[in-house]
């Protein structure tokens, strides 16, 4: 009974351990930024004139119209990109499930790939059709959704294939089509609501990665948020980090909710 009793204390010291490395690999940077930002880099002291400056969202859009700018064009990219995915991935993967289950390992190949391909080697393939994006559509940066809706599709596919594995799709669409539902109905009243938590987890994954993507905006010489806080860092280092600094507490809180939603769903 000692021994187990020890085995059992050995293994929640472990357990802790590893999860108290975790914690000081991910926080100690942040309270690294944390502290730059609230360093006084004349007098020496601490200040928070940097936050208060942040907070200010007048100040921020007068002072700072690009990082306004770059910040608003992240918002639209995150909105668009959910939207054409959930509407690209939702629909394809239920039609697959029900009627084409041979082409199941055939989808999840395509939906994987962009896992394998470098950014810069994307921007490269993508450039041709940019132009014809930019011809047809204008050169706004919204039209950036269309390449990283090509970059969350790996963790949306998980997602929403968890969700569809968890319910039995083909004998509630069956019933609902046996009642007289049209297979819109069927999508919008009988799957979506089973889907709820995988659809908002894919939603959220996409949103943290757009909202911290680079490379791709910076090549097609776009503004998002994080090419606006690469360029304010020229000319205001502090300012810059506490963008960083803020933007990863949301996608921490994005996140958080996400998983309480998901508890939340399954009890």
């Amino acid at each position: 009974m000692s021994t187990r009793h020890t085995e059992r204390r050995k293994r929640a010291a472990l357990r802790w351990g590893v999860i108290g490395l975790t914690l000081l690999f991910f926080f100690i940077p942040l309270y690294g930024m944390l502290e730059f930002t609230t360093r006084d880099l004349i007098s020496g002291g601490r200040t928070g004139r940097v936050w208060t400056t942040l907070v200010d969202v007048g100040q921020v859009t007068d002072r700072y119209p690009a990082l306004a700018e770059g910040f608003l064009a992240s918002l639209a990219l995150a909105l668009f990109t959910v939207v054409v995915m959930l509407l690209l991935l939702v629909p394809t993967m239920t039609w697959v499930r029900l009627r084409l289950p041979g082409l199941t390992r055939t989808v999840e190949f395509i939906c994987l790939l962009p896992l394998t391909v470098p950014a810069i080697v994307l921007v490269v393939g993508l450039t041709p059709i940019y132009a014809w994006v930019s011809y047809l559509l204008g050169e706004g940066t919204v039209w950036l959704g269309l390449a990283y809706v090509i970059l969350v599709l790996p963790y949306a596919y998980r997602s929403l294939d968890a969700g569809l594995r968890a319910i039995d799709v083909k004998t509630l669409s069956e019933a609902a089509r046996s009642l007289g539902a049209s297979w819109l109905r069927v999508m919008w009243q009988i799957v979506l609501p089973n889907l709820r938590t995988a659809v908002l987890s894919a939603s959220f994954l996409s949103v943290a990665l757009v909202l911290g993507e680079f490379t791709i905006a910076n090549l097609f010489s776009r503004k998002n948020l994080q090419v606006a806080m690469y360029e304010l860092g020229k000319s205001d280092g502090q300012l810059s980090v506490a963008v960083g600094l803020a933007s990863l507490v949301f996608a921490f809180v994005v996140l958080f909710a996400m998983s309480f939603v998901g508890r939340k769903e399954k009890s």
